[in-house]
Parts: structure tokens; sequence; C-alpha cells
């Protein structure tokens, strides 16, 4: 891939462009026509300034430095695309000695989008897709399964669900991020996010919370009354998990819950009604999945989570962790294994289940719980 070159003038230009500018070519467009001035009154300016980001009183101003012009210079999208930790790699597995965040440094974000929507992007962790996929995929189990045998499964039903993944993951870390605003900026890997930092106010990530969720119900209304009213009820578990972490040791057992409830609303949406022999086995199985990806990655912020007094199953296993993460892999594919006989699948999907099994336990047995960069890789590879 080609090396992407900004000269310093123009990388200012992309980066930091004017918000006080921008509104005085507004007004200043505006007030050339007589049909438009109500645009160049002052209260509605001041109104509509609220909604844009403060940069200039934000605690964690992003500031483009030397070193970030040259980290352009190597920026790779693809790289980024998959990245979901503020850490980088420290491939000496000696812990976090040579760890350094890099929160700050430059993703596509940064580069491709006007300054005034990027805090909103990086809120919803466009720049980290890999919490939508996570969020997807028990969907997509669940759409192919409920296909007519011999047949491929619906893409239009599949796209429907992809979006609405992206949404309600988005909306997902938007009230995580306004619930947790004052514990993230005691923690490192969390400090420089948009509210956390005061990029963004608390009202902007309510406005923005309310912009994803009228989208995700334009996305639901297409779908049967039956998983509407299903799809109407995982919003009672995004909206208090992030509280979780404050009364219980398994928060990573409610995310759970909350993160496969695809599983559920896929079949319902292609079916009309659920299962339970096919599809609770399915949902447990993606229960039992994410306890083992995310006690892996909860080990990135264990010292943190001490410091802060948020409680994790990383914290609740200690040096456990490798055997209790075996037992819910364990559970995973004896679950997938139940839910594919329940629906009668050929012996080609158990052959695939035992390359997945591998591909599992090589991700628990080989992650170094001490180092923050391993737990985060092992976290992406768990896609």
């Amino acid at each position: 891939m080609a090396s992407l070159r900004l000269t310093r003038s123009a990388s200012r230009a992309l980066l930091r462009p004017s918000l006080s500018s921008s509104l005085s070519i507004i007004s200043s467009s505006s007030s050339s026509s007589s049909s438009s001035t109500t645009i160049t009154s002052p209260n509605f300016i001041s109104r509509l300034s609220h909604l844009f980001p403060d940069f200039e009183n934000s605690r964690h101003h992003f500031n483009v430095s030397k070193k970030n012009l040259s980290l352009l210079s190597n920026f790779r999208p693809g790289i980024a695309w998959i990245s979901t930790s503020s850490g980088v790699a420290d491939n000496s597995g000696k812990g976090d000695q040579n760890n350094k965040n890099v929160a700050g440094d430059p993703s596509w974000i940064d580069v491709y989008l006007p300054r005034g929507i990027q805090p909103y992007a990086k809120l919803a962790r466009l720049d980290k897709p890999i919490g939508t996929w996570l969020l997807a995929w028990p969907c997509m189990w669940s759409i192919t399964l409920a296909s007519t045998p011999g047949q491929l499964p619906d893409f239009k039903m599949a796209a429907l669900f992809g979006c609405g993944a992206l949404l309600l993951r988005g909306a997902g870390c938007t009230v995580n991020d306004l619930l947790d605003r004052d514990i993230d900026t005691m923690v490192e890997r969390t400090k420089l996010r948009p509210v956390a930092s005061g990029l963004l106010t608390p009202f902007q990530g309510i406005c923005f919370l309310g912009f994803q969720l009228l989208l995700g119900l334009g996305i639901l209304l297409q779908l049967n009354n039956y998983s509407r009213v299903l799809g109407a009820s995982s919003l009672l578990l995004v909206f208090s998990y992030p509280l979780m972490k404050r009364f219980t040791f398994w928060p990573q057992a409610y995310l759970g819950l909350t993160f496969n409830w695809g599983a559920l609303l896929g079949w319902s949406a292609v079916k009309g009604s659920l299962d339970p022999a096919i599809v609770f086995p399915l949902y447990f199985s993606g229960v039992f999945w994410t306890l083992v990806y995310d006690t892996i990655y909860a080990h990135q912020d264990k010292e943190d989570d001490i410091k802060v007094g948020v409680k994790s199953t990383a914290l609740r296993f200690g040096d456990s962790t490798k055997e209790w993460t075996t037992g819910f892999g364990i559970a995973c594919i004896s679950s997938l294994a139940l839910s594919g006989y329940n629906a009668d699948i050929g012996w080609p999907y158990y052959a695939f289940l035992a390359a997945a099994s591998g591909q599992l336990a090589w991700q628990i047995w080989t992650v170094n719980l001490t180092c923050r960069a391993d737990c985060n890789r092992k976290c992406v590879i768990s896609l």
C-alpha cells in the first residue's frame, strides 16, 4: 500500500479547521440571501454551536505534533481498521514495560473525516469495528440456521442486521461513555475518549445517542412484529450493562447476554417465532464465547480497575483465568454442536466446528495475561 504523505500545512488544514471561521462563513453567506435571514440570528448560531465539539476547552486537546505527522506517512488503513486498543504491540512478551499509550495517534477518522464529526465517530468506535463484528456474528449464525435447507441465507436480512449491529454497537458505546465518564478519566486506555476528555459534553452525547437509536428504529420497523418486540427488549440490557461492573464481578457475562441477543432476533426475523431447541443453545454458546474473549480483554485494565474500584471476571478469576476460560470454551463449542444437531445440520458443520475449537484452544492457552498488547491481540484474533 502506498504511503500517505501530507505536508505540515496540509495536515493542519485537514485536522484543525476553525469552528468559528465555519460559523462566520454560514453567517456571511446567509446575510446575502433574504430568504435565510433567520440563520444569522445570534440565538440560532449559539444553539447550533452546542452540537459541535469544544476542541479548545477539552482537557486532552488533540494537537498534531511532528511525531503524529510522521506517523501519517506510515498510516495503514487496514491495520487501523482492526485495532481495538490504544496500546501498541509489545513483542517482547515482558508485560507492559515498553508499552505506551498512543490514543492520540491519528486514525483514518482523523485523516478523512471533517473535524466537526470526528469525536462522534470516535464515540461510536467507528475506528474500532471489532465490536460491531462481535455483535453481528451471532445474528449471521442465526439467520443462516433459519434459512431453507439447500438455499443461501437471506442477504437482505443479513444486510439489515449488519447495519443494525453497527448502530446498536455505537449506541452501546455512547451509553457506556456517558455513564462511565468519571471512571474513564482514571483509566489509561480510556482517558482520551471524547466524553471523558471533555471533547464532547454529555448533552452532545445524548443527542448523538438519540440519533443512533432513531436510525436503529428505522431498521427494527422493517422486521415482523414478533421481532420488533424482541429487538426492543434488548435495549434494557444495552442501557444497564455499563452499570454492572460497579455491582458484580461478572459484567462479562452480562455483556454476553447483551451482545448475543442477535442469535435470538435473527431466527425470529426469518421464521416469525423462536425454536428454543435451536436458538437457545446458539444464544448461550455466544454468551460463553463472550466470557472467553472479554475476560482476556479485561486483563488489560485490571490494575486500573483495582485502583478505580470496579469489578471484572479478570479480577475474579486471577491466576485461574485460563482454567475458567477453558471451561467456557468447552461450553461454547458444546452448545454450538447441540444447536447444529437439533437443526439437523450435516457433517461439514462439525468439521468447521472442530477447526474453530482448535483456534479457540490456541487463543486461550497462548495468551500472555500479563501483557496488555497480547491480550488485545488475542481478542482481535477471536474473530
